[in-house]
């Protein structure tokens, strides 16, 4: 019996419909700025907390596979070494997993300034195929 089981990684920069193509999966989705957004509705960011955010994320993710239940993570992923915990997880639970890469230009939805955005474009570690 081959398991259903999925996890999948949708990657790339601010604004590029990483959430966007998330939301059209009929699975589990996650993303570190989910962690931002209080119990109002509202995105309050605090860079402080990115190391906490991501840990969430993965808690998150792990937790959904080790229900059997697959998972859609969408974040910026700009090093190589941010999917590996995740690649760990899907082996661990015998999960399929793939990586998404999104280029498109939209808005970003939570206003990350352009001068970050380039911070990031030029730390991107592209995946060898």
């Amino acid at each position: 019996m081959t398991s259903t089981l999925k996890l999948i990684l949708i990657r790339g920069l601010p604004g590029s419909g990483k959430s966007t193509l998330a939301k059209k999966y009929q699975m589990n989705h996650y993303e570190a700025d989910m962690y931002f957004v209080n119990e109002q509705g509202k995105y309050i960011f605090d860079a402080s907390k990115l190391k906490q955010a991501h840990a969430w994320c993965q808690y998150k993710v792990g937790q959904s596979l080790s229900l059997g239940q697959s998972a859609v993570v969408s974040n910026t992923f700009v090093r190589l070494w941010e999917i590996k915990p995740y690649q760990k997880m899907a082996q661990k639970y015998g999960a399929k997993f793939e990586i998404i890469e999104c280029h498109a230009t939209y808005a970003n939805t939570h206003g990350v300034p352009q001068e970050s955005i380039d911070r990031m474009k030029s730390r991107w570690q592209s995946m060898k195929y």
